[in-house]
């Protein structure tokens, strides 16, 4: 079983492992890029992705879920967000600390990064009762020290990277 990503009317659709390996890139580079709540509310997003913690082939959301803000000014700025999380992982932002060489994190990511350009936030409706974006109080604001990731301690209380390796942070 994989999990699929929707949105711009696309899907990106991933094994277990290449999942993993997906988060594993973005969560190294959202957790040097985030800044502001909104930001830490998608880091959030993505450490939800993981499948030591949710189990396998239940991860993945939808573009349209996300709360990207009431104003289009908030909307631009939500996407360009993203757009600019996506390009610092295709630069390889951290990959040597991954301990492991992701040979096909680059096609997802140029895949992925395709969608999120297509997407219109305007189309987006987050408000229903089963949107996976976290609320501004779930923001992952904790870190790792050990892997100097973002963590979701609401949720569990180690890292992607903790959890892949079963040890604690």
């Amino acid at each position: 079983m994989g999990n699929t990503f929707h949105g711009g009317g696309r899907s990106l659709s991933m094994s277990n492992g290449s999942t993993d390996v997906f988060v594993d890139v973005l969560v190294l580079a959202v957790s040097d890029l985030a800044e502001s709540v909104w930001e830490y509310r998608f880091a959030t997003l993505l450490i939800l992705q993981d499948q030591s913690a949710v189990g396998r082939g239940v991860v993945g959301f939808d573009l349209e879920e996300i709360d990207w803000g009431s104003s289009p000014g908030e909307q631009a700025a939500a996407k360009d967000f993203v757009l600019r999380l996506i390009d610092l992982a295709l630069r390889r932002h951290r990959w040597d600390e991954l301990g492991y060489e992701p040979p096909f994190a680059e096609g997802f990511l140029r895949q992925y990064r395709e969608m999120v350009e297509a997407f219109d936030p305007a189309d987006a409706e987050p408000q229903n009762a089963l949107s996976p974006f976290p609320g501004p109080e779930e923001a992952a604001m904790a870190s790792c020290v050990r892997h100097r990731v973002l963590c979701a301690p609401a949720y569990w209380e180690a890292c992607v990277f903790c959890n892949a390796s079963e040890s604690p942070c």
